[in-house]
């Protein structure tokens, strides 16, 4: 962990060509029953697995993100939600990238755990890379990835039997849900979940946002079916199918 390492100490794994991981999240509405960190402590616990298996460094998490939407987030209106403008967040990224590429950090993962931070983490690593490359640093790599899309189909199946809502429509629901129970046991309190009904929004968006389409909860599906043994079977998937995907990509 990077926040828990002395300067020299980090200094000598870059120099030996480390890659770094920096998760990407949100201070988001997880419904009546989860904590606001859920999109910041999900992709840090992910990139902990991923560091342990091949010798990474993971850089501190990135705790807000971009702006909460009614469709994947239930919107920005909650109180407790604490977004960054998209403009904002590209800048930020742009930033974080050029520092690392100053450490000497070459090979770089953007962990990303918060579904609409994904257009935003990608404009700001072609901005910093556009900068750098104008600087004469050539030789950096950086990896985007959104860490739940290594579920596999046949844990999905286990996970929904009833059928997989979506990735939006997961929003502290049974996929999260479950995770935390795992991993965060303690900040998740099952006795508040609200078995309301799946969200239904029309295939457009309309501003101001129709908050009638969100569950009151937040909770864009019902989560009554999370246990600890989805969230298990899920960070195990992460933990195996992650690691060789990062390798290769660099070509390691």
């Amino acid at each position: 962990m990077m926040g828990e390492m002395t300067w020299p100490d980090y200094k000598s794994r870059v120099e030996k060509g480390a890659i770094v991981l920096v998760p990407f999240g949100s201070t988001e509405q997880h419904g009546y029953h989860m904590c606001l960190g859920t999109d910041s402590l999900l992709p840090t616990a992910v990139s902990r697995a991923v560091a342990e298996q091949i010798d990474a460094i993971v850089a501190p998490a990135v705790n807000y993100g971009a702006r909460s939407q009614p469709k994947s987030g239930g919107g920005n209106h909650y109180i407790g939600t604490t977004s960054l403008s998209g403009v904002t967040l590209i800048h930020l990224v742009r930033d974080m990238i050029v520092e690392f590429a100053r450490h000497g950090v070459r090979r770089l993962v953007l962990m990303n755990g918060h579904m609409e931070n994904g257009p935003f983490l990608a404009e700001g690593v072609d901005v910093a890379m556009r900068e750098l490359k104008l600087e004469g640093i050539t030789d950096m790599t950086i990896l985007k990835l959104d860490y739940y899309e290594f579920t596999s189909e046949e844990t999905l199946k286990i996970v929904f039997p009833d059928g997989f809502p979506g990735w939006a429509l997961e929003h502290a629901a049974v996929f999260e849900t479950s995770l935390m129970m795992s991993l965060h046991p303690g900040m998740v309190d099952l006795s508040r979940v609200r078995e309301e009904r799946l969200a239904n929004f029309p295939p457009y968006d309309i501003y101001p946002a129709d908050l009638e389409a969100i569950p009151p909860s937040g909770a864009l599906s019902p989560a009554g079916s999370a246990s600890v043994e989805k969230g298990e079977r899920m960070m195990k998937e992460y933990a195996a199918l992650i690691p060789p995907a990062i390798l290769k990509a660099f070509g390691l």
